[in-house]
């Protein structure tokens, strides 16, 4: 329960409050750091991408520092991942969870989330496609868990929380597909020409 209130504090919500602006009324709606850097600029981004990603980490360093097995702390991380795409405070609506499973993973998966972050930088780059790139790591982070012979909790952690980011991400995916999902530094989704 400590876990999914941690995950559900609306970090995007209150950055965009102390900057002026409210990121569920700009761009895509989301409250994640993508979005609040359209409205707010890259520290508005930067203070909500630290935000959300303690909202993963911490809950886990406290849940690993309770000497909790790997199943305890994946219910724990879960629930952290949970409360961050469906907060109790946002009548359970939320982010993608990216910079919160991103969190989540520093501390249970140090070199598969590192392999995942190196991805998601090389996709960006290439494309300059946030939610590409998100996509792109999302994907990733499942077999490099398995690679590394993590505990088969967070195997499954890994799973589910793919899933989820994947799936807050279908529009984005139709959007690409579709050839009209905005680059950075583009505004709205613009249609394929």
């Amino acid at each position: 329960m400590a876990g999914y209130l941690i995950g559900s504090i609306p970090v995007g919500v209150m950055v965009g409050r102390a900057f002026g602006f409210d990121p569920r009324a700009v761009g895509s709606g989301n409250v994640g750091m993508t979005n609040v850097a359209r409205a707010g600029g890259g520290s508005a981004a930067a203070i909500t991408f630290v935000g959300d990603l303690l909202k993963g980490l911490i809950p886990v360093v406290i849940a690993r520092a309770a000497g909790l097995a790997a199943g305890g702390v994946a219910m724990v991380a879960f629930a952290a991942f949970l409360g961050s795409i469906a907060s109790i405070f946002l009548k359970f609506t939320g982010g993608r969870g990216v910079a919160t499973s991103f969190g989540i993973w520093i501390v249970l998966a140090p070199i598969p989330v590192t392999v995942a972050a190196i991805v998601f930088l090389v996709a960006l780059a290439a494309s300059r496609i946030a939610s590409l790139a998100s996509i792109s790591a999302a994907i990733v982070i499942v077999p490099a868990i398995a690679i590394a012979s993590r505990p088969r909790p967070y195997i499954l952690l890994a799973i589910g929380i793919s899933a989820l980011v994947l799936l807050r991400h279908r529009e984005n995916i139709n959007r690409l597909i579709a050839g009209e999902e905005p680059r950075i530094g583009e505004g709205k989704s613009k249609p394929a020409v």
